[in-house]
C-alpha cells in the first residue's frame, strides 16, 4: 500500500531529526572546544564558504553569526579564486562546508589560506577527506542517508550542517555575553528589534489633562478635542489621580439622571489610580499589559518617575507600530 503524503512528510522529518541526534552524539568535546576557541579568539572575521547546497547553508550560517555578534561573510570558492581572496586576511577564520570533503573549488583555495595563516574549521560528511585532513578543527556532519527517496538530493546532510552552524553561532553568542539589547541593535527594523528597543515615549501622545472639579461637559469637550479616547485627571501638582475614557463617560451618563448632569465632575466619572506606564517602558511590555488581561485596555496614562502625568498611550498606536 502506497504511503500517504502525511506519512512521507513525517518520515522525512524523522530521518532529518534522527540525523541531527546522531551527529550530536558523535561530536567530541575536544573538537567542539577547539572550534569554539578558534572562533572566539579570532581578531578578524569569519569567512564561511561552500559550493552548491552547502554554499546556501554557508550563507545562512554567515548571516546568523553576524546577527548574533560575530562578524562573518560568505565567499564562494570560485569567487575567491578570481579575486575575492583579497577579502581574507591573516587573523580571519574560515569555516568550510562540504559533504564529501573533496569539493574541487574548496580544495583549490586551501594553499592560499595556508599562506595567510588562516585557520580552517570544516563541517564535513567525510572525516577522512582531503578537506578534513587539512583543517585545524573538523566537525563531523556524517549522515547515514539522505531524506531523499533516491538518497541523492542533499537533505539530511544540509540540515545537519545548518544545525551545527547554528550551534556554533549560539555558543559564540553565549561566550561573548551578547545581550538582548546587543541583538536588537543588529535588528532595528524588524519586529524583534522593535520589541527590544521601541519605548512608550516613542509612541505616546502629550498628556490631555482635566482637573478633578471640571464638569462633565468640559470632559466631553476635552475627549473630543484631543481625539485620543481618554483624558487624564490631574491634581494641582500635575500628579495623575485618574483617567476618564470614552467608556467611563458613557457608563456615567447611562447611570445618571439627566437632571443631575450639571453636578457631574471629572472626579466622579474617573477611574481612580489607574494602571499606568513610564515613558522608558518598552512598548511591547506595555502592549502585553494592555492585552494580557480579562478585559482589554485601549489607553494607558503615562507618568514620569515623580508620578506627573506626561502622556497617553493608545493600543491603536502600539499595534500600528508593527509590534
Amino acid at each position: 500500500m502506497a504511503k500517504t503524503n502525511y506519512e512521507r512528510v513525517t518520515e522525512i522529518l524523522k530521518i532529518e531529526s534522527e540525523a541531527i541526534a546522531r551527529v550530536s552524539a558523535n561530536l567530541s568535546s575536544e573538537t567542539v572546544d577547539r572550534a569554539i576557541k578558534i572562533l572566539s579568539s579570532t581578531a578578524g572575521k569569519v569567512i564561511v564558504t561552500g559550493v552548491g547546497k552547502s554554499g546556501v547553508i554557508a550563507q545562512k550560517i554567515a548571516q546568523t553569526l553576524t546577527s548574533t555578534g560575530t562578524v562573518a561573510v560568505f565567499i564562494h570558492p570560485s569567487d575567491a579564486l578570481h579575486g575575492s581572496l583579497g577579502v581574507i586576511a591573516e587573523g580571519d577564520v574560515v569555516v568550510a562546508l562540504s559533504n564529501s570533503g573533496e569539493t574541487d573549488e574548496l580544495l583549490a583555495i586551501l594553499p592560499a589560506l595556508k599562506l595567510r595563516s588562516v585557520p580552517i574549521i570544516s563541517i564535513v560528511g567525510n572525516v577522512a577527506s582531503t578537506l578534513a585532513e587539512r583543517s585545524d578543527a573538523v566537525l563531523d556532519a556524517t549522515v547515514d542517508k539522505e531524506a531523499c527517496p533516491l538518497n541523492l538530493a542533499p537533505t539530511a546532510s544540509t540540515t545537519v550542517a545548518l544545525a551545527i552552524g547554528d550551534a556554533l553561532a549560539m555558543t559564540l553568542m553565549t561566550a561573548k555575553g551578547l545581550t538582548a539589547e546587543d541583538f536588537a541593535a543588529n535588528h532595528p527594523a524588524g519586529r524583534i528589534g522593535k520589541r527590544l528597543t521601541l519605548t512608550v515615549e516613542s509612541l505616546m501622545h502629550p498628556s490631555p489633562n482635566v482637573s478633578p472639579d471640571d464638569g462633565w461637559l468640559t470632559v466631553v469637550r476635552s475627549i473630543s478635542n484631543y481625539s485620543l479616547g481618554a483624558v487624564n485627571v490631574i491634581g494641582p501638582d500635575e500628579k495623575l489621580i485618574g483617567i476618564i475614557t470614552d467608556g467611563d463617560l458613557r457608563r456615567t451618563i447611562e447611570r445618571t439622571d439627566p437632571a443631575a448632569f450639571n453636578g457631574l465632575t471629572a472626579s466622579s466619572m474617573m477611574t481612580a489610580d489607574p494602571i499606568r506606564v513610564s515613558p522608558s517602558m518598552l512598548a511591547y511590555d506595555a502592549l502585553r499589559l494592555m492585552e494580557d488581561r480579562p478585559s482589554q485596555i485601549s489607553v494607558l496614562p503615562v507618568v514620569d518617575d515623580s508620578g506627573r502625568s506626561v502622556g497617553i498611550l493608545r493600543l491603536h498606536d502600539v499595534v500600528g507600530s508593527g509590534l
